[in-house]
């Protein structure tokens, strides 16, 4: 499930089309992208998250709304102003490519927080691989929003973040770590082993796993540790797991998780095959055959502007990739090379179905 090439052409393309609405109505707005398409962390059904930066007493909610209808960017019916939220924004589904979008006004937390999220992505080249599972895992569970009882990709990410900070493993670090190691690892840690009762977690200088009564110090007057204690590593004083009322439902899924993929990769498991899935991985994710078809219809539209985009740029003895005038090649409109999440003395093969 991690991007390919012309997805993220795609959403590049979604995103400039309401810049352009912006940009229309005010020219020196500045439209920047935040969340899992600035970081990279993205499914191929995840919003795509804008913030507009300007010069208003008010945000300009209803004045951008009548702009993006007039412009025909959005399905109809699809235009959603929130302006009673915490942070007001706009929701939106793009009327070509049926991505949904957030759009909010002067409001620089998610932008930090993106830099914040790709610093640590350099840092742990493992953290994207476990983040696309560990999402799909929890979509397909209605899990991945906290309005649905699950958590936020924000906590979610600093979870991993976390798990890898503190794992005792010394190739926590390195590319050629054994993901289905690590992945069994973070689903036994909070699935099983977290004390969700009594501990917060950190991440700043390092890490640390903090006692709720210190972090109620920290915090100030009135405030009580939520069951998922995230300390904001951005925003002293903000809790990211409050407003996860379903934590104990995560908990439970992962601990589910830990027990199947525990069982898969057992000496038994090839006496007791497993006869639903082809897969490790899919024992516990399954991908829809509607996302399977929605990816393809990407791949084939996309993949062909993208060739026309480089036929301009290059000299025409150079670009070797059309066959019989009609027929695109594979080797520009095809997924990005399959990434082996796993060493073959594991032998979990559990991303053969899902990249």
């Amino acid at each position: 499930m991690s991007p390919r090439p012309e997805e993220a052409t795609m959403r590049q393309e979604v995103v400039d089309r309401i810049e352009s609405v912006i940009k229309e109505q005010w020219p020196s707005a500045d439209v920047q992208i935040f969340g899992s398409f600035s970081t990279g962390l993205y499914l191929p059904t995840s919003d795509i998250d804008l913030v507009v930066f300007g010069k208003w007493e008010r945000p300009p909610l209803q004045q951008l709304e009548q702009a993006l209808r007039k412009n025909n960017v959005a399905e109809p019916y699809s235009i959603k102003v929130l302006d009673k939220a915490t942070v007001p924004i706009i929701k939106l589904t793009d009327q070509e490519t049926e991505v949904k979008v957030d759009i909010s006004f002067n409001v620089e937390t998610g932008v930090k927080a993106a830099r914040f999220i790709k610093d640590y992505v350099k840092k742990y080249t493992v953290l994207p691989y476990l983040i696309f599972v560990l999402k799909q895992f929890l979509l397909q569970r209605d899990l991945n929003e906290v309005f649905t009882g699950g958590i936020s990709s924000y906590s979610l990410i600093l979870m991993v973040i976390s798990f890898l900070q503190l794992h005792p493993r010394f190739d926590a670090r390195t590319p050629n770590t054994n993901l289905g190691v690590l992945l069994i690892e973070f689903f036994e840690l909070y699935g099983r082993h977290f004390n969700y009762l009594k501990t917060g977690i950190r991440i700043k200088n390092g890490g640390a796993y903090m006692a709720k009564e210190d972090i109620m110090k920290a915090m100030g007057n009135g405030y009580r540790p939520s069951m998922l204690c995230i300390e904001d590593p951005l925003l002293a004083g903000n809790d990211v797991g409050r407003s996860s009322y379903g934590a104990m439902q995560v908990k439970q899924v992962f601990d589910y998780a830990y027990i199947v993929l525990g069982h898969a990769v057992s000496p038994l498991a090839n006496s007791y095959p497993n006869k639903d899935s082809d897969s490790t991985l899919g024992r516990i994710i399954k991908v829809t055959q509607e996302v399977i078809d929605y990816r393809e219809w990407i791949v084939q539209k996309w993949g062909i502007k993208m060739l026309i985009t480089a036929r301009n740029l290059i000299e025409p003895a150079e670009c070797l990739c059309v066959c019989d005038g009609e027929s695109v090649c594979r080797s520009l409109s095809s997924p990005s090379t399959t990434q082996s999440l796993f060493s073959s003395s594991m032998s979990l093969n559990m991303m053969d179905d899902f990249y």
